[in-house]
């Protein structure tokens, strides 16, 4: 018997330090997230980066905290509940970090007589903190729990027609209304040794501004040009002229090379070149999150407005919209008549 397993990122249990550092602890401590030895790992983690974080975190989450708990988990909670009733097969939700797990998920399809689990991490763009630890992890508890169960999953899906024509509808209709002078599409940022360290070729990336727009068998696995390609099918979808948009990365860490440009620093300038009227979308999640609701739609509105910006719209994640929803479940149905 077939099943799906939805998978997303995770949340703390509380916006508190007490319930945030468990869960910092999990996500940094994954080797896919910080990949330097374990013991550098431990030091980094447990002996810099958990004494104070927690409370920083905690005071972030505590901004965006809704009534029903984490919004990134809420959201989550409501696209499933749509989902499961379009699916023709069983349908569970789990999160790589904190709850509700991937062991949870999958004793739920267990539970319900599944044997063929397709693994659905909630991300358009493959990465190694994102993919590939989702389906580590899942093997690891499969290999524990399940002997029995087979896996298969979801492709990245940054340039499925169904999921551009979501994200561009989406984007059009928040736009309309808003005169927007420009349009940002910043995405989650990484490590650029993440980016040599998936390509497949181990030759083809240079992060120099031409690899990823020459074809190259990386493609499949590099986060980098599969970012710049949803911006540049989305930009041809809704017919945005060059000039007005514009790509970032947003979320780095200290002490290592990250993506660029920088989502702060653009955003600082924006107004100084014209920019009064800013629109931000941020591509790289499903569903809003902290990164999209405070370091978004808050910090950088703030910042926006301090060096004398006027207008900023944080464009929301595609969520629990009935049409986002519907193409889940389409993808789900295709796969399960396979």
């Amino acid at each position: 018997m077939k099943g799906v397993l939805l998978i997303n990122l995770g949340s703390p249990e509380s916006p508190t330090p007490k319930d945030v550092k468990p869960y910092l602890d999990e996500f940094l401590m994954d080797k896919y997230v910080i990949d330097v030895p374990y013991l550098l790992r431990a030091l980094l983690v447990r002996g810099i980066i958990l004494r104070n974080r927690p409370e920083k975190a905690a005071a972030a989450y505590s901004k965006i905290w809704w009534k029903e708990g984490s919004p990134l988990v809420v959201l989550s909670k409501r696209m499933y509940e749509k989902v499961k009733p379009q699916a023709n097969v069983p349908v569970a939700l789990a999160m790589r970090y904190g709850n509700p797990s991937l062991l949870a998920g999958l004793q739920e399809l267990h539970d319900k007589g599944v044997t063929e689990v397709l693994l659905f991490p909630l991300y358009p763009h493959h990465a190694m903190s994102s993919t590939i630890t989702v389906i580590d992890k899942a093997e690891e508890v499969r290999k524990e729990h399940f002997p029995n169960m087979k896996f298969s999953s979801v492709p990245a899906f940054y340039n499925n027609p169904d999921y551009i024509k979501n994200l561009s509808d989406s984007i059009q209709k928040h736009l309309d209304g808003f005169g927007y002078d420009h349009l940002l599409f910043s995405y989650h940022g990484l490590p650029e040794r993440h980016i040599r360290k998936t390509d497949i070729t181990k030759s083809h990336c240079k992060i120099d501004g031409s690899c990823c727009s020459t074809p190259s068998p990386a493609h499949e696995f590099c986060y980098r040009h599969q970012c710049y390609e949803t911006t540049k099918l989305v930009v041809k979808a809704l017919g945005i002229p060059e000039g007005k948009y514009s790509q970032t990365f947003q979320s780095r860490l200290a002490g290592d090379k990250w993506l660029e440009p920088y989502t702060d620093v653009e955003v600082n300038k924006m107004p100084e070149q014209g920019i009064k009227n800013l629109a931000v979308v941020t591509p790289a999640f499903v569903a809003d999150c902290l990164e999209t609701l405070e370091e978004i739609a808050m910090e950088a509105n703030h910042q926006f407005k301090e060096h004398g910006g006027e207008n900023f719209l944080a464009i929301p994640c595609l969520n629990d919209s009935d049409e986002w929803c519907a193409t889940v479940s389409k993808w789900i149905n295709e796969w399960a008549k396979g």
